[in-house]
Protein backbone atom coordinates (compact mmCIF):
# COMPACT_ATOMS: atom_id res chain seq x y z
CA UNK A 1 0.00 0.00 0.00
CA UNK A 2 2.87 2.33 0.70
CA UNK A 3 4.29 1.82 -2.80
CA UNK A 4 1.04 2.91 -4.37
CA UNK A 5 1.38 6.47 -3.02
CA UNK A 6 5.17 6.79 -3.17
CA UNK A 7 5.46 7.47 -6.89
CA UNK A 8 2.86 10.29 -7.10
CA UNK A 9 4.34 11.84 -3.96
CA UNK A 10 7.79 11.73 -5.55
CA UNK A 11 6.45 13.45 -8.68
CA UNK A 12 4.86 16.20 -6.60
CA UNK A 13 8.10 16.76 -4.74
CA UNK A 14 10.11 16.89 -7.95
CA UNK A 15 7.64 19.30 -9.54
CA UNK A 16 8.16 21.65 -6.62
CA UNK A 17 11.91 21.67 -7.29
CA UNK A 18 11.54 22.85 -10.86
CA UNK A 19 11.65 26.61 -11.05
CA UNK A 20 10.05 28.79 -13.65
CA UNK A 21 12.33 29.69 -16.54
CA UNK A 22 14.24 32.91 -16.05
CA UNK A 23 13.02 35.43 -18.61
CA UNK A 24 15.74 36.54 -20.98
CA UNK A 25 16.81 40.16 -20.86
CA UNK A 26 15.40 42.07 -23.82
CA UNK A 27 17.90 42.93 -26.52
CA UNK A 28 18.51 46.65 -26.53
CA UNK A 29 19.02 48.09 -30.00
CA UNK A 30 20.83 51.29 -30.78
CA UNK A 31 18.33 53.74 -32.31
CA UNK A 32 21.18 55.40 -34.25
CA UNK A 33 22.46 53.44 -37.24
CA UNK A 34 26.18 53.03 -37.95
CA UNK A 35 25.68 55.14 -41.11
CA UNK A 36 24.25 57.97 -39.02
CA UNK A 37 27.16 57.73 -36.58
CA UNK A 38 29.69 57.91 -39.44
CA UNK A 39 27.84 60.92 -40.87
CA UNK A 40 28.23 62.63 -37.48
CA UNK A 41 31.96 61.87 -37.59
CA UNK A 42 32.27 63.53 -40.99
CA UNK A 43 30.23 66.51 -39.83
CA UNK A 44 32.62 66.98 -36.88
CA UNK A 45 35.47 67.64 -39.29
CA UNK A 46 33.86 70.93 -40.25
CA UNK A 47 34.07 72.75 -43.54
CA UNK A 48 36.25 75.75 -42.75
CA UNK A 49 38.93 75.75 -45.45
CA UNK A 50 40.89 78.44 -43.60
CA UNK A 51 41.86 75.95 -40.89
CA UNK A 52 45.20 74.21 -41.08
CA UNK A 53 44.88 70.59 -42.21
CA UNK A 54 48.10 68.59 -42.49
CA UNK A 55 48.12 66.28 -45.50
CA UNK A 56 51.23 64.12 -45.85
CA UNK A 57 52.56 62.91 -49.20
CA UNK A 58 51.26 59.42 -49.81
CA UNK A 59 52.42 56.37 -51.66
CA UNK A 60 50.41 55.96 -54.91
CA UNK A 61 49.63 52.35 -53.99
CA UNK A 62 48.13 53.52 -50.67
CA UNK A 63 46.10 56.15 -52.51
CA UNK A 64 44.79 53.48 -54.90
CA UNK A 65 43.73 51.33 -51.93
CA UNK A 66 42.02 54.29 -50.25
CA UNK A 67 40.17 55.03 -53.50
CA UNK A 68 39.12 51.36 -53.73
CA UNK A 69 37.84 51.59 -50.16
CA UNK A 70 35.86 54.75 -50.94
CA UNK A 71 34.27 53.13 -53.96
CA UNK A 72 33.44 50.02 -51.94
CA UNK A 73 31.83 52.13 -49.21
CA UNK A 74 29.81 54.00 -51.83
CA UNK A 75 28.50 50.67 -53.14
CA UNK A 76 27.80 49.49 -49.54
CA UNK A 77 30.48 46.77 -49.70
CA UNK A 78 32.07 47.39 -46.30
CA UNK A 79 33.93 44.06 -46.32
CA UNK A 80 35.79 45.07 -49.49
CA UNK A 81 36.43 48.54 -48.04
CA UNK A 82 37.84 46.97 -44.88
CA UNK A 83 40.06 44.67 -46.93
CA UNK A 84 41.45 47.56 -49.02
CA UNK A 85 42.16 49.65 -45.92
CA UNK A 86 43.76 46.68 -44.15
CA UNK A 87 46.10 46.34 -47.13
CA UNK A 88 46.88 50.05 -46.96
CA UNK A 89 47.66 49.75 -43.26
CA UNK A 90 50.14 46.98 -44.02
CA UNK A 91 52.01 49.55 -46.13
CA UNK A 92 51.56 52.56 -43.82
CA UNK A 93 50.56 51.31 -40.35
CA UNK A 94 51.01 54.74 -38.76
CA UNK A 95 48.98 56.89 -41.15
CA UNK A 96 46.30 58.69 -39.09
CA UNK A 97 44.00 59.28 -42.08
CA UNK A 98 44.02 55.61 -43.11
CA UNK A 99 43.53 54.56 -39.48
CA UNK A 100 40.55 56.93 -39.25
CA UNK A 101 39.02 55.59 -42.45
CA UNK A 102 39.46 52.04 -41.14
CA UNK A 103 37.83 53.06 -37.84
CA UNK A 104 34.80 54.32 -39.72
CA UNK A 105 34.55 51.09 -41.70
CA UNK A 106 34.83 49.13 -38.44
CA UNK A 107 31.89 51.14 -37.13
CA UNK A 108 29.89 50.37 -40.28
CA UNK A 109 30.66 46.70 -39.64
CA UNK A 110 29.34 47.03 -36.08
CA UNK A 111 32.81 46.54 -34.55
CA UNK A 112 32.68 49.49 -32.16
CA UNK A 113 35.59 48.31 -30.02
CA UNK A 114 37.89 48.24 -33.04
CA UNK A 115 36.63 51.63 -34.20
CA UNK A 116 37.50 53.05 -30.79
CA UNK A 117 41.00 51.53 -30.76
CA UNK A 118 41.80 52.69 -34.29
CA UNK A 119 40.54 56.25 -33.71
CA UNK A 120 42.56 56.64 -30.52
CA UNK A 121 45.67 55.27 -32.21
CA UNK A 122 45.13 57.69 -35.10
CA UNK A 123 44.92 60.58 -32.64
CA UNK A 124 48.17 59.53 -30.95
CA UNK A 125 49.98 59.40 -34.28
CA UNK A 126 48.39 62.48 -35.85
CA UNK A 127 48.85 66.21 -35.56
CA UNK A 128 46.33 66.39 -32.67
CA UNK A 129 44.71 69.50 -34.12
CA UNK A 130 42.43 70.20 -37.05
CA UNK A 131 39.62 68.41 -38.84
CA UNK A 132 41.12 64.91 -38.70
CA UNK A 133 41.69 65.26 -34.95
CA UNK A 134 38.02 66.16 -34.48
CA UNK A 135 37.04 63.08 -36.47
CA UNK A 136 39.15 60.87 -34.20
CA UNK A 137 37.44 62.16 -31.07
CA UNK A 138 33.99 62.20 -32.62
CA UNK A 139 34.54 58.52 -33.44
CA UNK A 140 35.35 57.85 -29.79
CA UNK A 141 32.29 59.88 -28.77
CA UNK A 142 30.04 57.94 -31.13
CA UNK A 143 31.37 54.63 -29.76
CA UNK A 144 30.59 55.75 -26.19
CA UNK A 145 27.12 56.93 -27.23
CA UNK A 146 26.51 53.53 -28.83
CA UNK A 147 27.63 51.80 -25.63
CA UNK A 148 25.24 53.96 -23.61
CA UNK A 149 22.40 53.33 -26.07
CA UNK A 150 22.75 49.54 -25.77
CA UNK A 151 23.38 49.59 -22.00
CA UNK A 152 21.06 46.88 -20.67
CA UNK A 153 18.23 48.07 -18.44
CA UNK A 154 18.04 46.67 -14.94
CA UNK A 155 16.08 43.44 -14.73
CA UNK A 156 12.83 43.49 -12.77
CA UNK A 157 14.50 41.52 -9.99
CA UNK A 158 17.72 43.23 -9.00
CA UNK A 159 19.68 43.88 -5.86
CA UNK A 160 20.73 47.30 -4.60
CA UNK A 161 24.26 46.34 -5.63
CA UNK A 162 23.04 45.64 -9.17
CA UNK A 163 21.34 49.03 -9.27
CA UNK A 164 24.47 50.79 -8.01
CA UNK A 165 26.69 49.03 -10.56
CA UNK A 166 24.22 49.82 -13.34
CA UNK A 167 24.09 53.50 -12.38
CA UNK A 168 27.88 53.67 -12.09
CA UNK A 169 28.33 52.21 -15.58
CA UNK A 170 25.84 54.68 -17.06
CA UNK A 171 27.58 57.58 -15.27
CA UNK A 172 30.98 56.41 -16.50
CA UNK A 173 29.69 56.31 -20.08
CA UNK A 174 28.19 59.81 -19.75
CA UNK A 175 31.54 61.08 -18.42
CA UNK A 176 33.40 59.39 -21.28
CA UNK A 177 31.06 61.05 -23.80
CA UNK A 178 31.69 64.46 -22.22
CA UNK A 179 35.45 63.84 -22.20
CA UNK A 180 35.44 62.89 -25.89
CA UNK A 181 33.42 66.03 -26.70
CA UNK A 182 35.93 68.16 -24.80
CA UNK A 183 38.89 66.57 -26.58
CA UNK A 184 37.13 66.94 -29.94
CA UNK A 185 36.54 70.63 -29.30
CA UNK A 186 40.16 71.11 -28.20
CA UNK A 187 41.26 70.01 -31.69
CA UNK A 188 39.99 73.26 -33.16
CA UNK A 189 42.61 75.96 -33.47
CA UNK A 190 41.68 79.60 -34.05
CA UNK A 191 41.68 80.53 -37.69
CA UNK A 192 44.37 83.03 -38.64
CA UNK A 193 42.82 85.78 -40.67
CA UNK A 194 44.88 86.58 -43.73
CA UNK A 195 45.26 90.17 -44.79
Amino acid sequence: MKMKYAFPLLLILLAGCVSAPVPEAPVVRDPVTPDQRVAAIHAAAGADDRELAVQPLRDPQVEDLRETAQQARASRDVARAADALNQALLLVPDDPAVLQERAEVAMLQGDYARADTLAQRAFQLGSQVGPLCRQHWETVRQVRQHELAVHQPLPARHTPEDAAAHAARAAALQAAIAEAESKRDACTVPVIERM
